[in-house]
């Protein structure tokens, strides 16, 4: 059972740090999203790579116990 909450930490640890360089790329780059019209300003995408940061820190220190 333990293994198996390892690769679940380690594989989510790995998706939420994708997601929060990509956010990261679309600050650098100055990149605008769009959802329905609407125009997401830029300071969403850098909560969203903080709290992405966050989780993938703390999964990677819970999957290897640091």
């Amino acid at each position: 059972m333990l293994q198996n909450n390892k690769w679940y930490f380690t594989a989510s640890s790995i998706l939420f740090t994708v997601i929060a360089i990509a956010h990261l790329g679309q600050i650098n780059f100055m990149l605008e999203a769009t959802i329905a019209g609407y125009v997401v300003p830029l300071w969403i995408s850098g909560a969203a790579v903080i709290i992405a940061g966050y989780l993938a820190t703390r999964g990677f220190m819970e999957a290897y116990k640091l």
